[in-house]
């Protein structure tokens, strides 16, 4: 057929230009490598404003637990921590893993519950001698944390940072301990001999605005107890990937899909190109004599230039997974759509600029100019979540947001919604058919 033989010559055209080589395959990678080494860790995950308490929780517990509590110390730590909406807890593995985020500067501080920990809590207490021995975790500036098996390592290059952290844990130290040795202290006077009762009433007709007996802040200030919530908890996980390239790295998988739908637009410069060319010799022209309608010639250019863009796109995400270590997420083959869908748009607007440009200079103008506005403006430069909510509404003019909602969706959420990739692959194929009508009414054979 003749659209196939017109296929055929403008793929040997397209992949005879080294210039859309090194633009659509190797430019992408040259900046997602540099930028994959330049960024922190941070990058790519979700902006939170909750103070991030990380903890290493070595705590053994007590061989059998009294009426209070009822867990180990160290989670009635965690609970009161994770009670506030402000907080959040960071759960690490190890020791050694903690002392290295603290050394590599990942984190300013790191608080350590010693194996030990519960043991030495149940010995705090005001007494002078029992049985165990107690233990005086109170001191000068606050709760002696080395004194109860708390070890707080620190950043010294982070100092306000560890000592905010540091902060936080000694205002729920107290607020554990203090209640937990003013309670034991009174149980104990009440339990004396003939006046144990008396003392008891006394302190609750003179004290009637606390409860002396009681052994959590909620119950000794008598107000509302608050409880832990797991969703203030979390486990930590390396996300500054490994070795010397970072493989694995959380911000791969914002970068990979970033550029690839950044350069899949790209294919207008060299689709241009191919036109001006084409014109150069008169190859258009001629085509106007040939037994082929504007439809004809518009499908048969736009079938090599759809081949080179889902080439580009699956070879992307192939190389951001073997190179960089990507994750394809949850369902690898809800990409394929994606790719196809964006392909469209990214071609539908490539036939476009190409019928309205005349010369070499007014597609490098026009191409350029277009793509890296689009970029911006979708978040492909930029990441969206860092834009305010005005401009997260205007990027929705532009195919590239679309793409990048549903690559977000197919690998950063980890319980991606199908209903915003359809949606997303829909609204990519009507910006190509609009994109490919306009080119087909603009499209000059001269």
């Amino acid at each position: 057929m003749p659209i196939f033989t017109l296929a055929a010559k403008d793929l040997r055209l397209l992949l005879r230009d080294s210039r859309s080589a090194i633009i659509l395959l190797l430019m992408p990678l040259v900046l997602v490598l540099v930028l994959g080494l330049a960024l922190g860790e941070s990058f790519g995950q979700t902006p939170d404003d909750r103070l991030r308490i990380s903890i290493v929780n070595l705590d053994g517990g007590l061989p059998a637990y009294p009426n209070f509590p009822p867990k180990a110390w160290s989670e009635v730590v965690i609970d009161d921590l994770s009670a506030t909406p402000d907080i959040r807890i960071e759960s690490i593995a190890g020791r050694a893993e903690g002392e290295r985020l603290v050394a590599q500067g990942k984190r300013p501080a790191v608080i350590v519950f010693d194996p030990e920990f519960s043991a030495a809590m149940d010995r705090c207490s005001f007494l002078t001698k029992a049985d165990p021995p107690p233990l005086n975790p109170l001191g000068r500036d606050g709760v002696r944390l080395r004194v109860i098996g708390v070890t707080l390592l620190k950043d010294p290059t982070q100092p306000v940072a560890a000592s905010v952290i540091e902060q936080v844990i000694q205002v729920t130290m107290l607020r554990v301990v203090v209640p937990w040795m003013i309670g034991r202290a009174f149980e104990y006077l009440g339990k004396l001999p003939l006046v144990g009762s008396s003392i008891t009433r006394t302190l609750q007709e003179v004290f009637s605005n606390y409860n002396f007996t009681a052994k959590t802040w909620a119950g000794l200030t008598r107000s509302a107890a608050r409880e832990g919530s797991d969703k203030n908890r979390e486990t930590f996980t390396d996300s500054d990937g490994s070795g010397l390239l970072k493989r694995g790295a959380i911000r791969y998988q914002v970068l990979v899909p970033s550029y690839t739908v950044m350069f899949a637009f790209f294919l207008v410069l060299t689709v241009g190109w191919l036109f001006v060319a084409e014109r150069k010799h008169n190859t258009l022209i001629r085509l106007r004599f040939a037994p082929l309608g504007r439809s004809q010639v518009l499908l048969g250019k736009l079938l090599p230039c759809l081949a080179v863009s889902l080439f580009q796109g699956f070879f992307l995400l192939i190389a951001g997974k073997l190179v960089f270590g990507m994750n394809w997420g949850a369902d690898p083959w809800l990409l394929i759509p994606v790719v196809v869908c964006t392909s469209v748009a990214a071609v539908g607007l490539a036939m476009l600029v190409a019928s309205v440009s005349g010369t070499e200079t007014q597609v490098a103008v026009y191409g350029t100019l277009l793509v890296l506005v689009l970029g911006g403006v979708s978040g492909s430069l930029m990441p969206r979540d860092l834009m305010p909510e005005s401009m997260k509404q205007a990027s929705l003019v532009t195919p590239q947001a679309w793409a990048l909602d549903a690559y977000a969706q197919l690998l950063v959420n980890p319980q991606p919604e199908l209903s915003v990739v359809a949606t997303s692959c829909a609204v990519l194929l009507g910006f190509g058919v609009v994109f490919l009508a306009i080119a087909w009414w603009a499209m000059r054979l001269d």
